[in-house]
């Protein structure tokens, strides 16, 4: 396998975060232009959260930098050690889609139980990934 093929899933993660980002400007400036608020008045991260509505989006957004941050530093793993297999891509992918869902859930109808099982099933599938990443390693050095 190409070692680099290893990193596409990355930029499908990236791809995400990015649709993500433009969903919270469309929510935010919508707001902005119904609710009259001059873009002065929220000069401020603090101005911002007491004046803005927090919307799915925004709070998606801050989740997307979270534990997907793991999910990147395993594929430069990957890639870097040569230990990348189209299984651990195929995998990757799988993991890009589980929080693609629950992005969708999120920025949608938002209902916290759904979100939840795809959240942990991601996370759980994160793990699973560095535990397989920590035996190739183990059984190649």
């Amino acid at each position: 396998m190409n070692q680099a093929q290893i990193l596409l899933p990355c930029a499908g993660m990236a791809a995400l975060t990015a649709a993500v980002w433009v969903k919270l400007y469309v929510d935010r400036i919508g707001e902005m232009q119904a609710r009259r608020i001059h873009p002065q008045k929220l000069a401020s991260s603090e101005q911002a959260r007491t004046t803005l509505v927090r919307t799915g989006a925004s709070d998606n957004f801050r989740n997307l930098f979270e534990l997907p941050v793991l999910f990147y530093a395993l594929c430069l793993a990957l890639a870097v050690s040569g230990l990348g297999t189209p299984a651990f891509a195929a995998a990757a992918w799988l993991y890009v889609a589980l929080r693609a869902l629950h992005s969708f859930i999120h920025v949608t109808y938002n209902r916290v139980w759904h979100r939840f099982i795809v959240y942990a099933a991601s996370s759980l599938w994160l793990f699973g990934l560095w535990a397989a990443f920590a035996v190739r390693l183990v059984q190649a050095g």
